[in-house]
């Protein structure tokens, strides 16, 4: 059996835990620079807010319902995140982190009968743990439970745990559920699937394998078999190594000069060495990219991307933050507004498989030493308690008007109790 814990509303359950004045709120998480809704509690749904929607677009249900509005604090939702499957890794011995708010559970060896009050008490135990509300479903394969753990969200009774195993239960979810809800349904093949008649699941899944795999190829056929009770997705015991780590980020305002750009290269490309020295892999390839507002039709117009080439795979914080110096320098235009900048990090591999070359001058060893204790000041002070002087700060760049504080990783912005 397969079991999906899913966090409720993870971002808006994240601001509820440190401010209980937001509970039986309406409550919205926005996006980059303030931008759009990224997340919504109950009550923001039930007014009619959408996934997506800009907030200029809602600033009168704002007022009209007194909708509680919050800056994304990602640093707080990573950590809360780590907290809960920190909890689940107590209670299973094999779980999937699928995503920041998701995990896959393999839960072979209980008893059937007992998978419904095992899931009720491990929803109870992380809600105790981290305050986070979740949703666990448990089914004959990950697709099943997938909709398993939807069915905990519609329906309170089910006590945030939905055991979804006998046939004839199936039989009548899937006959209710929209194809284009079930995990593996894009749009293009919900289109298609509408304009064949195909609305809910339990249609899907009576249609033959061969009318599936002409149409929908293999992945269609996973999906297929999954709602027959067939396992066909794989369980990863260990979560995957990216393959290309990207940070990228929209600016408040239009920046001009180098120098401005200079800073969200440099931090960025820190950050993102970080990420690859987390998952202890290497980058054989270096990308920016600086682009203005495709929306500003008043304005020049200019994109454009470096890139570079290690000889030697690397990891270091400072031969990366040096190759993206000299190619923004080498890209960068006077008298455009720059709206958005990123790196790029790819052709990553293990760092304990890289072929050094001949003519390597770098001192390896001892940039490996120095990014370790970085790392470890950074993990117990708190994030960027050590940067390089280059890296500045962007937070004057970005639109971050409701932003919470870092409760659980800054010390000086930990929760104050007056009693």
């Amino acid at each position: 059996m397969f079991g999906l814990c899913d966090c409720n509303n993870f971002f808006v359950s994240c601001e509820r835990v440190f401010n209980p004045s937001l509970e039986k709120r309406p409550v919205v998480v926005l996006s980059n620079n303030d931008g759009c809704v990224v997340s919504r509690s109950n009550e923001a749904k039930a007014i009619g807010i959408k996934m997506g929607q800009p907030l200029y677009q809602i600033r009168d249900l704002v007022k009209k319902y007194d909708i509680a509005v919050c800056s994304s604090n990602y640093h707080l939702y990573g950590d809360m995140s780590e907290r809960v499957m920190a909890t689940l890794k107590q209670h299973i011995q094999n779980i999937e982190i699928y995503s920041i708010d998701e995990a896959f559970l393999m839960l072979d060896g209980i008893p059937i009968e007992k998978l419904k009050s095992f899931g009720e008490e491990l929803a109870r135990t992380i809600r105790r743990n981290t305050g986070i509300p979740v949703s666990i479903g448990m089914s004959h394969t990950k697709t099943l439970a997938k909709i398993a753990s939807r069915l905990c969200k519609k329906y309170p009774k089910l006590n945030s745990a939905c055991l979804m195993h006998r046939d004839e239960d199936i039989a009548k979810v899937l006959g209710n559920f929209a194809i284009g809800d079930v995990w593996g349904i894009g749009r293009r093949h919900n289109r298609m699937l509408a304009d064949c008649g195909i609305e809910t699941a339990a249609q899907f899944k009576g249609l033959s394998r061969e009318w599936v795999q002409n149409r929908m190829g293999i992945t269609g056929v996973r999906t297929w078999q999954e709602l027959h009770g067939i396992s066909s997705i794989e369980f990863s015991h260990e979560q995957a190594d990216k393959q290309s780590i990207t940070v990228s980020r929209s600016f408040a305002k239009e920046l001009y000069e180098l120098e401005e750009l200079h800073e969200t290269i440099t931090t960025f490309a820190g950050i993102a060495a970080e990420k690859l020295r987390n998952q202890k892999s290497v980058a054989q390839e270096l990308q920016i990219f600086i682009l203005t507002n495709r929306h500003r039709d008043d304005k020049p117009q200019y994109y454009e991307c470096g890139q570079v080439q290690f000889a030697t795979a690397t990891d270091s914080t400072l031969e990366i933050v040096k190759a993206a110096t000299t190619e923004l320098r080498r890209i960068f235009r006077k008298g455009y507004g720059y709206k958005k900048s990123g790196v790029r990090l790819s052709r990553i591999t293990p760092a304990n498989a890289v072929q050094t070359t001949l003519f390597d001058t770098m001192d390896r060893p001892k940039h490996k030493k120095l990014m370790e204790a970085i790392d470890r000041i950074n993990a117990g002070m708190g994030h960027e308690s050590v940067k390089l002087v280059s890296q500045g700060t962007i937070t004057g760049h970005s639109n971050r008007e409701y932003l919470s504080p870092q409760y659980t990783t800054r010390w000086e912005e930990i929760l104050v109790v007056k009693v």
